[in-house]
């Protein structure tokens, strides 16, 4: 193995943790499109589905214990720690034989999966200055999408050719390759042999000072004390229900309103996501685009979420269109727009807050995030059987704006500290 040095290896190491984020929601995806036939073979209820992905919501709001080993341990072992676990939790899924059992290594499995948010805008902050840290989010947040796209295809194909059990083994066993691969190639900047003096100037000169760690652990109180971590956290917990809607409901929505069998479920139930993944490069582009137009950071960051926010009125619509085709559309655009907004707000976190506390703020803003899609997946539970799809749909869109607002009113750019003045005699 050579260890010259690779230009742009800041690249390399953002798509190595962009294929860990399509590992990680192509598990977490796999129930969700195994859905159909899972529940008709163990024979769970709606009711029953709900308190199954109720658990893995509850469990991965623990991201902000995922966040703090991060940042305490170290990315590389750290996350590959929680890789391991979520691989073998999935491969345990094909072992369950009832609601109860699926719901305890849904839990395990949030629990696990929670690292992956952290774990990215962690790398982010540490991998890339600041003008690149948008698209780098960018491209890390494809893994979500993507891993999400390549879910009902694969799926569908193990459960066709061979039975349920085998789309969670095969899934599980992809991340245990990913693992191997993550140790050998990654390590932080600091550590890289392969990194060049020059990319490595490149990041530092791009790094705000003010943002530099001091070598400290996070605190979470003093976290929960600033009023940014607020101005991202309640925006994720109002934004974050249309991502849970598209990845565990929709697949059971085509289903048993729009008549979809497994096959038509095959062909359209990925499109969302490819949508969604050409919105996670939209949003920095709209960002890149306002910062040349003179607006600072910060504002362009809120500018693409509004924008982000207001496609998402589109989704309002997708239990009123008569056609199944139109309605695939209109989720498709529900995709592309949560992730415009979605890699917009989480890239925040390393905008706003220190270097060793990007993975802890991340994670903690996670547990909002999955607080709110786990109310919200509940709601779906309970009240889908007597007031249908619908209502839940134009919520989405009516959440977004508000989500936008929060942004605007609460997020303050953080101040430069001034250079000290010293008087001379």
């Amino acid at each position: 193995m050579t260890h010259s040095k690779i230009k742009g290896l800041r690249w390399w190491m953002i798509g190595l943790i962009m294929l860990g984020a399509v590992i990680n929601y192509l598990t977490r995806s796999t129930l969700a499109v195994a859905a159909p036939t899972l529940l008709t073979e163990l024979n769970i209820s709606t009711q029953e589905y709900s308190y199954i992905t109720a658990a893995f919501q509850g469990a991965i709001m623990l991201q902000p214990l995922c966040g703090y080993i991060l940042d305490v341990i170290g990315l590389k072992f750290g996350f590959a720690m929680f890789a391991a676990a979520w691989s073998v939790i999935c491969m345990a899924h094909g072992m369950a034989t009832n609601w109860q059992t699926l719901a305890v290594l849904r839990g395990l499995l949030g629990l696990a999966e929670g690292s992956a948010n952290p774990a990215g805008m962690k790398a982010v902050s540490e991998w890339f200055p600041a003008r690149e840290r948008g698209l780098a989010g960018g491209i890390f947040n494809i893994g979500a999408s993507f891993g999400s796209m390549l879910a009902p295809p694969l799926v569908v194909w193990a459960i066709l050719h061979y039975n349920w059990q085998s789309a969670f083994v095969i899934t599980g066993a992809l991340g245990l390759i990913w693992v191997a691969i993550w140790l050998l190639l990654y390590d932080a900047p600091a550590r890289h042999r392969r990194l060049s003096e020059a990319e490595a100037q490149h990041i530092a000169a791009g790094q705000e000072q003010h943002l530099q760690g001091d070598g400290k652990r996070p605190s979470i109180l003093t976290i929960l004390r600033m009023r940014n971590f607020w101005g991202i956290a309640l925006p994720r917990f109002l934004a974050d229900p249309a991502w849970g809607t598209l990845s565990f409901w929709v697949p059971l929505y085509l289903t048993t309103v729009r008549n979809f069998d497994l096959a038509q479920i095959a062909m359209f139930a990925w499109l969302p996501f490819l949508a969604a993944d050409l919105g996670c490069m939209f949003g920095p582009v709209v960002v890149l685009a306002l910062q040349k137009r003179g607006v600072r950071l910060i504002n362009a960051r809120r500018g693409a979420f509004t924008l982000g926010a207001i496609m998402m009125m589109g989704v309002a619509f997708v239990g009123y269109v008569d056609s199944p085709y139109a309605a695939i559309a209109l989720l498709s655009l529900a995709g592309f727009a949560h992730q415009t907004l979605s890699v917009t707000v989480i890239t925040m976190s390393s905008d706003l807050f220190r270097r060793n506390e990007v993975a802890t703020v991340a994670g903690m803003c996670g547990t909002f995030g999955n607080f709110g899609l786990l109310l919200f997946s509940l709601l779906i539970g309970g009240l889908m059987a007597t007031v249908g799809y619908t209502p839940f749909f134009v919520s989405l869109a009516v959440l977004d704006l508000i989500a936008a607002v929060l942004l605007w009113t609460l997020v303050r750019e953080p101040v430069q500290p001034e250079p000290l003045i010293t008087k001379t005699a």
